[in-house]
């Protein structure tokens, strides 16, 4: 038994298998993508998990020594030291970014 094609079915053949690989690659990229801004989102809401984490610790503390009065330079220490934290991280928040390149296959530019 011979199968006999003509070219028509042949390019058809051939087209569809071009098509079919397309529509892969191409959802291939759109998924990279979207894993791509999922990270840059995680890591958004880790930063601002951990600012507020710290400012609870740092609010807790200041309150349990202002509660308890009598001892100046303990207070001025508890009120002096977080602030010097909180200015620290605040500023490396604001001040250092990341630049997230996507890779680049070889030979292209």
């Amino acid at each position: 038994m011979t199968l006999q094609l003509t070219p028509v079915e042949v390019l058809a053949a051939i087209g569809g298998l071009i098509a079919l690989v397309m529509v892969w690659r191409a959802s291939a990229r759109a998924t990279r993508r979207a894993a791509e801004g999922a990270r840059a989102g995680a890591r958004l809401m880790s930063l601002a998990g951990r600012v507020v984490t710290t400012a609870a610790a740092i609010v807790g503390v200041q309150w349990i020594v202002i509660t308890h009065p009598g001892n100046t330079p303990l207070l001025l220490a508890v009120l002096g030291v977080p602030a010097l934290f909180a200015s620290y991280t605040l500023t490396r928040a604001l001040t250092a970014t990341t630049v997230d390149t996507p890779r680049q296959r070889k030979g292209r530019r």
